[in-house]
């Protein structure tokens, strides 16, 4: 499976972005999804998962009823609609995919896209 995110950019604090992940080389079909982000000096963090036929949905604390994830079946493709962004928003967004647990399980074996940056002004 390749990843490819895209949508990233820089927003003024209160804003809205919508980030994109692409999937090729096969189908999301009964993967698990989300994504995690990287802010700088930190380690990265879980934002959001999904099994892909919608179930199962988890959100970090921090992003709870501002963030929301969902995809594309026809598509290969997952979003993350980002609302009322703040500047400690800002990171290098991920997405990842993992065929058999959530992608914040320890147990999961995470395929990643290769970030895009979020940037949040204040």
């Amino acid at each position: 499976v390749q990843l490819q995110a895209s949508g990233g950019g820089l927003v003024q604090a209160g804003g809205s972005l919508r980030l994109s992940c692409a999937a090729s080389g096969r189908t999301f079909s009964n993967y698990y999804i989300g994504w995690f982000r990287q802010a700088p000096g930190k380690e990265r963090e879980f934002v959001t998962s999904i099994r892909w036929s919608g179930s199962s949905t988890y959100y970090a604390d921090s992003v709870k009823g501002r963030f929301t994830i969902s995809r594309d079946n026809a598509k290969n493709t997952m979003y993350l609609q980002m609302n009322r962004l703040k500047p400690e928003d800002t990171a290098v967004y991920y997405c990842a995919a993992s065929p058999q647990y959530p992608v914040h399980s320890q147990y999961a074996d995470n395929y990643w896209g290769q970030g895009t940056q979020v940037t949040v002004s204040s």
